[in-house]
């Protein structure tokens, strides 16, 4: 729907006969700034397809483009190419974003005005609920996000700061105007409770109880309660108004994600058309991965893009699998792929690693699942896939590094660690051992050092 378009709607649908000066005057009003709004996004939605093409170089190096198999390095000739060859894209999307505004602007007023309420209409009564079984007594970690339209974050932040307090949760909550992704512990009456309020909420509405990934923890699992508000939900590093959690892949429910890493085993040809892909950080598929994955070797989910970019030419043409621990980073993931138009199909577990190991504990993923608390990582099955760092043994729990400026993780075995191995190197223990040493060093060692910041793979 172009701006004329809209236009011919709006005269259409024109009360003549019920006009006078004033409505008259509204009604011009009302048109114009229709007009310029259709227009607006128009030009916004041609501006951030150019922009999902931009490929990431160094701070100092002109800027490129990649459409098509072909590179553009000057911002007329990348913006006369997509004018000449994806005018109907931009036309689709343009029409997908109008009719979005359209059928949410009256939604959306409810919603805005149910948003100043006070915050304390959205915390469950507790008083039916003794303090002992809200600090004592079997407990779980749940594990969720959810993407939505959020006008008031700092709201939703301090709603979300008290909820967790009364219910004794600790953990970790990102709130954007983009969503809210979470991560909590505590009994298994307040995190009952949780999941209620947050499905009570309007705005959070739409999720469902499956939602809500459940393991066996405690509050003991996180040192406290982290909520903010930040740009992204999920730290790509990348504007969520370029590369949005709309443009993301198909998911595949467990069952289905299941069949189809079946028959890529199955076919098991070197050149297969299909990759499966692990958009985790290396740390975490050390520990724990599906059989035949492509697993990047970067320590942050931040890295991805440089990644995409660096090594497009694994994914032309190619269907791709992503999975990852719950699913969020597939979102952005997943939409930051399809941006470079390389690959012929691009698809996402549903509910992530942890999903699929409730359905399938024993079935293509081996070893464990790391997860961001104090545990580490939790066990579906008994496979262990990595070694100890110094003897080599097979031995997948992780522990920090015992140099107090070193934030690394290291797999060291209890016989290892016995004769003082408990650093994530042999740099970092040799630093361990100096009666002093400069602050500057933090993170400085081998493993940093020996390890590209965007590794160049192949199949």
């Amino acid at each position: 729907m172009d701006s004329d378009d809209l236009a011919d709607s709006v005269l259409i649908n024109l009360d003549v006969e019920g006009l006078t000066p004033e409505t008259l005057k509204q009604e011009r009003y009302e048109f114009s700034t229709t007009r310029k709004c259709c227009s607006y996004i128009k030009k916004r939605t041609f501006a951030t397809f150019v922009a999902s093409k931009k490929v990431l170089t160094t701070s100092d190096a002109s800027p490129l483009w990649q459409c098509c198999e072909e590179t553009f390095s000057d911002p007329c000739s990348i913006h006369k190419h997509v004018s000449n060859l994806h005018a109907d894209e931009i036309e689709q999307l343009t029409t997908a974003a109008l009719d979005l505004m359209l059928s949410q602007s009256e939604g959306e007023k409810d919603e805005n005005e149910s948003q100043l309420k006070d915050t304390s209409s959205w915390i469950p009564e507790t008083s039916h609920v003794s303090e002992e079984k809200l600090s004592k007594g079997p407990g779980e970690v749940l594990l969720y996000y959810c993407y939505c339209q959020i006008q008031d974050p700092k709201l939703i932040c301090a709603w979300q700061s008290e909820l967790c307090s009364k219910l004794r949760l600790t953990g970790k909550v990102r709130v954007a105007t983009e969503g809210i992704n979470g991560t909590v512990g505590g009994t298994k009456t307040g995190t009952s409770l949780y999941i209620k309020a947050m499905l009570s909420h309007p705005i959070f509405k739409v999720m469902l109880v499956e939602d809500f990934k459940i393991s066996e923890g405690s509050a003991e699992c996180f040192h406290e309660l982290k909520v903010g508000v930040y740009k992204e939900i999920v730290p790509m590093g990348v504007d969520p108004d370029i590369i949005s959690y709309r443009l993301a892949g198909t998911h595949l429910e467990p069952e289905e994600f299941h069949k189809q890493v079946q028959s890529l085993l199955e076919d098991g040809s070197s050149k297969s058309d299909t990759i499966l892909l692990d958009c985790r950080n290396f740390y975490e598929s050390k520990i724990g991965q599906f059989r035949n994955c492509l697993a990047p070797d970067i320590r942050k989910f931040s890295y991805f893009p440089a990644y995409v970019d660096k090594n497009l030419d694994l994914f032309r043409n190619k269907k791709v699998l992503m999975y990852c621990t719950g699913g969020i980073r597939c979102e952005r993931g997943s939409a930051y792929l399809r941006s470079k138009n390389v690959c012929k199909e691009v698809y996402q577990l549903k509910g992530g690693i942890h999903k699929y190991l409730e359905h399938f504990p024993e079935g293509f993923y081996r070893g464990k699942l790391f997860v961001f608390d104090e545990r580490y990582a939790i066990s579906f099955n008994n496979d262990i896939i990595s070694d100890c760092r110094y003897c080599g043994a097979p031995w997948d729990q992780y522990q920090l590094c015992s140099t107090d400026f070193c934030c690394q993780l290291v797999l060291s075995c209890p016989s290892c660690r016995e004769k003082g191995h408990t650093a994530c190197c042999p740099v970092c223990q040799a630093k361990e051992q100096m009666t002093s040493y400069s602050l500057s060093y933090k993170e400085e060692c081998e493993c940093t050092d020996s390890r590209p910041r965007i590794p160049n793979d192949t199949l």
